[in-house]
């Protein structure tokens, strides 16, 4: 129980000072417990107006599970280039390299009290738009619902308005997020997603940020 006190706490000391991660909230866990993890931290920074991603990954091992601590505030433009460097990294050391070994988003489970994770350990993020021939869930800053074509349909519904529409040849299924949202609001549409849509997202394991 020792790592999920240090996690509940999501305080990192550093040079003695003492840093905090406001993580995402939702009311219900994906996952709700993770072993042999190494924690990883992104904060929120300021310099004059800029905001600023600042990355420690100090205390990661690469045989371990990573469990990403992401501060909400975070425009998802400045997290996801910082999570590709991770995944690189963690992909590209065959020596350590840990075929059972995932990695996690933490957020907080407000009705549980307790840290919940989201798996996104086969997810390759692309900053770059799709192929024409892909059919695109757009999902925009501050919408309850995704875009479809020119279609606004619920998250529940996605799969559902896919299969009835009858194409000669069915197109691959893409999301795209949309890179101003929050890396909150970003984390609430996984969540989501896992729960409404499917719960192995594995089947789409590619991710566009535009």
């Amino acid at each position: 129980m020792k790592y999920l006190i240090i996690l509940l706490t999501l305080l990192f000391f550093s040079c003695g000072k003492k840093e905090d991660v406001l993580l995402p909230k939702s009311n219900v866990s994906i996952v709700k417990d993770v072993q042999d993890l190494s924690p990883i931290y992104i904060f929120f920074k300021t310099e004059g107006k800029d905001t600023i991603a600042d990355l420690n990954r100090k205390n990661s091992i690469i045989s371990t599970n990573w469990i990403l601590n992401i501060d909400k505030r975070l425009p998802l433009k400045l997290v996801i280039p910082e999570v590709i460097k991770l995944q690189e990294k963690k992909r590209g050391d065959s020596a350590h390299k840990n075929e059972n070994a995932e990695n996690y988003y933490s957020y907080a489970d407000s009705v549980g009290k307790n840290l919940a994770f989201v798996p996104f350990t086969k997810v390759y993020y692309k900053l770059e738009r799709p192929d024409k021939g892909n059919f695109v869930v757009y999902f925009a800053k501050g919408k309850q619902q995704v875009f479809m074509g020119n279609k606004e349909i619920k998250i529940s519904e996605i799969l559902k308005y896919f299969y009835s529409i009858k194409f000669e040849k069915v197109p691959n299924l893409v999301f795209v997020f949309d890179k101003n949202m929050s890396y909150e609001e970003y984390i609430q549409y996984k969540i989501l997603l896992q729960k409404e849509v499917t719960y192995n997202l594995d089947r789409l394991p590619v991710e566009f940020i535009l």
